[in-house]
């Protein structure tokens, strides 16, 4: 029997999210591979027919999965025993396909959020579940930390926050670990502005923030040091084969969300 979810706002991009993944697994000629996600689909009721129309969210979201994954493996690759914490995780399954590669990984969300994610994802070492909001200081508590590398994962969240609560969500890294390396996506002011997710239309999940790039966000957390931003162009040239001629243009890599890494 299939398990319905009732989650609306900001916690509704999870369920669009695992679909997208999902979905392109299925694929013959599919770009990344998340069997979890399909598992966690089938066992699912819920009305997936806005997110099959969102083709924008669709790319995006497979887009940005294919950056970070190269970009967490290649960063656990070469600093051992790790302590991952991955902020605003939602149905996220990475920890999955990074096994054996870190020391213990910490998935953090709302409760409302945590409690769907238990339903269908049984986590209790090293992969944890914290049921926290990024800026309750409270969820480092919950970390066991012992001057090991960290690093933080904050995927799809920031553009849903505001200028404050980024500060804030930084204020706690920075007091809780010694050294850490952050990496965030982030969204330019323009598609703020100007772009609506489709599949979580009429929920009150709204863009709010973003910044245009690793440097601007510097300014806003001084505390820590920009190392690169890495266009999500790169995970659309594995797509779609023509960004590999539009990402040539600067605006194009310009405006497209990134994953900005800082470090501290």
């Amino acid at each position: 029997m299939k398990e319905k979810v009732k989650i609306t706002g900001v916690p509704e991009t999870m369920i669009q999210t695992l679909y997208a993944r999902a979905k392109e697994t299925k694929k013959n000629n599919a770009k990344i591979k998340d069997d979890i996600a399909v598992e966690i689909v089938e066992k699912l009721d819920y009305d997936f027919s806005k997110a099959d129309n969102d083709k924008t969210m669709s790319s995006g979201v497979i887009a940005r999965t294919i950056v970070l994954d190269k970009m967490v493996w290649e960063y656990l690759d070469t600093h051992s025993d790790t302590v991952v914490v991955n902020i605003g995780c939602g149905m996220d399954t990475r920890c999955y396909r990074m096994q054996g590669k870190y020391k213990h990984w910490y998935n953090i969300d709302l409760p409302e959020t945590i409690e769907i994610r238990k339903r269908f994802l049984t986590e209790n070492g090293p992969v944890y579940q914290i049921a926290k909001s990024a800026m309750d200081s409270s969820y480092t508590d919950d970390i066991e930390y012992n001057k090991e590398n960290v690093l933080v994962i904050i995927e799809g969240l920031s553009m849903y926050l505001h200028e404050n609560d980024i500060r804030q969500i930084f204020s706690i890294i920075e007091k809780a670990f010694n050294k850490s390396t952050v990496m965030i996506e982030t969204m330019s002011p323009f598609f703020v502005k100007h772009m609506k997710e489709k599949s979580i239309e009429g929920s009150n999940a709204k863009f709010s923030w973003g910044v245009k790039n690793g440097k601007d966000l510097q300014q806003i957390v001084p505390a820590f040091n920009w190392k690169r931003d890495v266009s999500l162009v790169e995970g659309m040239k594995v797509i779609m084969p023509v960004y590999n001629v539009l990402g040539i243009i600067p605006a194009v890599c310009s405006m497209s969300n990134k994953i900005v890494v800082m470090e501290r």
